[in-house]
């Protein structure tokens, strides 16, 4: 039985260069959460294991349907309300949205019986905010970022240069997708992808 490693299977969405691309996104469904607080607050990363148990669940659902997959990148959308600029707001007024694309096969069933048993082991709380959802970027412009998540200016000064000489203008919230865990790899050497949809 193969397994689906969707990294391989979409280099298209899990891969972009050192300069700046345009790429056009299908409508894909993912494990979403959404949440305010800084990114090192405990509550972000409560956020990220119940993602990670439901993640997990559906895995083994799917495993036991012959359908297995490697659960996979974690992504997130960030974005700040008012008037102050993102690099300027408190961190902890930081809104974000945890997301981790889901294999074709997987629906809402799939999403429904692997929360309940998360439930039923206690790794996820009553009032947990999981869902699964469909988002639709469409077109968007996209960079790979090498380094720390708190070195990302260059790269993303590359992506509005880019978007100002295209004529490109932003359509969506800061994406970033961590193709590196940061558990593993030196912080330098860290691999993000930066991408924003545009019109």
């Amino acid at each position: 039985m193969s397994k689906l490693d969707m990294t391989k299977a979409y280099p298209e969405y899990y891969k972009a260069k050192m300069i700046p691309q345009i790429v056009d996104l299908e409508p894909y469904y993912y494990l979403t959460v959404e949440g305010v607080s800084a990114p090192e607050d405990p509550l972000f990363h409560s956020a990220i294991e119940q993602c990670y148990a439901v993640a997990y669940g559906i895995k083994f659902i799917c495993k036991a349907q012959d359908m297995d997959f490697t659960v996979p990148k974690m992504e997130a959308f960030w974005w700040v309300t008012g008037d102050l600029p993102y690099d300027e707001t408190p961190r902890n007024e930081w809104h974000w949205k945890i997301m981790f694309r889901m294999p074709d096969f997987v629906g809402d069933t799939e999403f429904k019986q692997a929360v309940t048993a998360a439930l039923n082991k206690g790794k996820l709380s009553a009032n947990h905010q999981l869902r699964f959802e469909q988002i639709h970027e469409g077109r968007s412009v996209q960079i790979m970022h090498i380094g720390s998540y708190d070195q990302e200016k260059e790269s993303l000064d590359k992506l509005y240069a880019f978007m100002n000489e295209y004529g490109l203008e932003m359509n969506g919230y800061h994406h970033e997708i961590y193709i590196s865990d940061p558990r593993k790899v030196a912080e330098d050497k860290l691999k993000t992808i930066l991408r924003y949809a545009v019109k």
